[in-house]
């Protein structure tokens, strides 16, 4: 164990992974290369990183001058129709509808949820309860994109191949349902990136392999970091995309943008907004927290605290393993935020404001989401920063339409060449 000096000064490889956002084969490659070169502890000889390298690598990964020439813009030949699944408070919809695309229904069963989406949206075509209890098969032949944020969970394998009905009682198995049932061009399904780790690789396979089952063609699955599409904030998703077995058309991922934006441009006057974030409620420490996290500085963590109070506020988790960086974290104005989670003062996660000692508010909360300022949202502070936590970032959701709507042109192209040739 490092003595506390050792540790206010210096990151373990896994808190500097976690700090950079990026994993520890990277940080141990980057050692090698010399791009970012560890300490060592004398005793265990482990890599240790100095914080003052860390920032100023940081301030290397985020280059305020670095600017994109290019954009995913991409305008729709004709209007392309999306049939929203798991809808929650409308993130990846907005972005959709940013893109271009029409959202012709949304399915959700979180009566707040479906209450935010009506409050902003009165004409979108809300379908409030559960995914069981519909038949969806009214839309075939009106869809061209079904997607859904199905959560995550296990299958019981019946065989060696796994089936539709092997998935029966499941969230995805309705996802699917929904997509055999709508026979849509493409399906868009959205997830943690655990899943690709979940049940030892199979859930995902399954996955796969019911699609393929179904008539549906997965495109290599990648995992897409939200900042590299103009969210500031280290978040990453799993995307899944199938295409119908009869449409011969790649469908490619949306490229990323060089420019990295940071809690600043969230949240202040900028690039990302054209007005600093407006006031709002949001959650409050209680006496004690505040008192501990008035002691940490911006980009600090439970590692800046005196010795006492680290022991006194981690508790038995003073003694675990790993980094546990997100315990006591204060976000810095000039890096993205970590990952938003349905609650920015739980002590595993926490997100305290640079300046103030508070956790963030419910529109500061939008903001790093990328939700425009004009969209409400219903229930309870607690249900606000719930449905906000859980939301696609609304830009990501854009770039994603912008990809779709790209493969949706391009197969319009060829279906309107081969009807000329037949009528030619």
């Amino acid at each position: 164990m490092f003595n506390n000096k050792v540790m206010k000064e210096f990151y373990t490889l896994s808190e500097a992974a976690d700090y950079l956002g990026k994993s520890k084969q990277t940080l141990r490659r980057w050692d090698r290369e010399g791009l970012l070169i560890a300490s060592r502890e004398p005793v265990s000889n482990y890599r240790i990183y100095k914080k003052e390298m860390l920032n100023q690598f940081v301030g290397d990964l985020f280059d305020r001058s670095v600017q994109d020439n290019e954009t995913n813009y991409v305008p729709s030949n004709k209007p392309y129709s999306v049939l929203e699944l798991f809808a929650g408070a409308g993130g990846l919809a907005i972005g959709l509808e940013k893109s271009g695309l029409n959202c012709i229904a949304l399915n959700e069963i979180d009566k707040w949820a479906c209450e935010t989406l009506r409050m902003n949206r009165p004409h979108w075509n809300i379908l409030e309860g559960d995914i069981k209890d519909f038949d969806f098969s009214s839309f075939k032949g009106k869809t061209d994109i079904v997607t859904g944020g199905f959560p995550c969970q296990a299958f019981s394998y019946a065989g060696k191949k796994l089936g539709l009905s092997d998935a029966r009682g499941t969230l995805f198995y309705e996802f699917a349902r929904v997509v055999d049932e709508v026979q849509p061009i493409v399906c868009v399904g959205e997830n943690v990136r655990g899943l690709l780790s979940h049940d030892n690789g199979r859930t995902i396979q399954g996955m796969i392999s019911i699609l393929d089952e179904i008539g549906y063609n997965v495109v290599p699955v990648q995992i897409l970091k939200a900042i590299h599409y103009r969210v500031p904030q280290k978040r990453e998703r799993v995307f899944l995309v199938a295409i119908r077995k009869d449409v011969e058309v790649e469908y490619n991922y949306p490229a990323k943008y060089n420019r990295i934006y940071n809690l600043s441009d969230a949240l202040k006057k900028g690039e990302l907004f054209d007005s600093d974030v407006p006031e709002s409620d949001g959650a409050k420490y209680p006496k004690y927290k505040k008192k501990v996290m008035e002691m940490v500085p911006p980009k600090g963590y439970w590692r800046d605290l005196p010795i006492d109070i680290q022991k006194e506020y981690m508790g038995g988790s003073y003694h675990l393993d790993g980094g546990k960086t997100g315990m006591a974290r204060r976000i810095g104005w000039d890096e993205p935020c970590l990952t938003l989670t349905c609650s920015p003062a739980q002590k595993q996660t926490e997100r305290c404001h640079p300046d103030e000692t508070r956790p963030f508010t419910v529109r500061e909360y939008a903001r790093i989401q990328t939700f425009p300022d004009d969209w409400q949202f219903a229930g309870s502070i607690a249900q606000q920063y719930k449905q906000i936590g859980n939301a696609v970032p609304v830009n990501l959701g854009e770039e994603i339409g912008y990809s779709l709507i790209d493969f949706l042109n391009r197969y319009s192209s060829i279906i309107n060449e081969s009807q000329k040739s037949m009528t030619g």
